[in-house]
């Protein structure tokens, strides 16, 4: 499922395309017919991102909530389209360039009153201006849930998923097991501080880097990685390798039902 940072860019690449201009919509599928027949011919003036719902605004206060889930793709391209193939549950179309939406868990329309509470119900941010760490912070600091599973609920922060979980409690020396009441106030600032950073970083280049200026490849002389996900990191995916700072052999072990990765050396309780 597709991380904060992408859902950001996707905004962006919307505003490129379409903000202020009218689009025309359509469902080739036919699984969004009536939504498109309402936004069709109507002003993109808006396109926003929380954590991994993505929201585009239109000239008559509606809004389009998308979520990816697993299998949603999206594809950009120039102007004439050309006659979509597969299932594209929506295409926008603007004078210059269109965009395909393929298998997206959500497709709907929100008034603004329904956008409201689908913000209400997701936890900060890292990536938006009007984040709040401490509504995190709240939740976290007496839970005694373990911190990995917390990272990974979108009502406690939004938008992180299981590279940038792994990576910010790597760099930050915690273990994934540690209840969020065992952290300290300063260590969960640690942990926000890198997120916003990490994931401003995967919003610039389109990938996701979590090593230090120290740890790249061409400082440590080791190979690049080589992974679909692409981006160095430290621990994801990289189970049974030597860490790079210990060498102690990295781990992993399914949580919540998804793979954790950790350095049993490096990540403390």
């Amino acid at each position: 499922m597709p991380e904060g940072h992408t859902i950001h860019r996707l905004a962006g690449e919307h505003r490129r395309a379409f903000a202020g201009r009218a689009v025309h919509a359509e469902s080739p599928q036919g699984r969004f017919a009536a939504g498109a027949l309402q936004i069709d011919g109507r002003v993109l003036t808006e396109a926003d991102a929380h954590g991994k719902h993505l929201l585009l605004g239109f000239d008559d206060e509606r809004w389009l909530h998308i979520h990816l889930g697993i299998y949603g793709k999206y594809a950009f391209g120039p102007v004439p389209a050309p006659a979509p193939t597969g299932a594209v549950r929506l295409r926008l179309k603007g004078a210059e360039e269109y965009a395909d939406l393929r298998g997206p868990n959500v497709c709907e329309l929100l008034d603004p009153a329904e956008k409201k509470a689908l913000h209400a119900r997701l936890g900060p941010d890292p990536l938006r201006a009007d984040a709040d760490p401490e509504l995190a912070w709240r939740r976290i600091g007496r839970s005694r849930t373990s911190i990995g599973v917390l990272l990974m609920d979108q009502s406690v922060v939004a938008g992180v998923g299981n590279i940038y979980r792994a990576e910010a409690l790597f760099r930050q020396g915690i273990d994934p097991s540690r209840p969020g009441r065992d952290l300290t106030r300063e260590q969960w600032t640690a942990i926000w501080t890198d997120l916003v950073t990490l994931m401003a970083e995967g919003v610039r280049a389109g990938r996701i880097d979590t090593v230090r200026p120290e740890h790249t490849p061409e400082a440590m002389g080791r190979p690049p990685r080589v992974d679909d996900h692409g981006g160095e990191v430290y621990v994801y995916r990289r189970s049974g390798m030597p860490c790079f700072l210990c060498g102690t052999e990295v781990r992993t072990e399914v949580l919540s039902g998804r793979n954790l990765f950790w350095c049993p050396a490096c990540q403390t309780r």
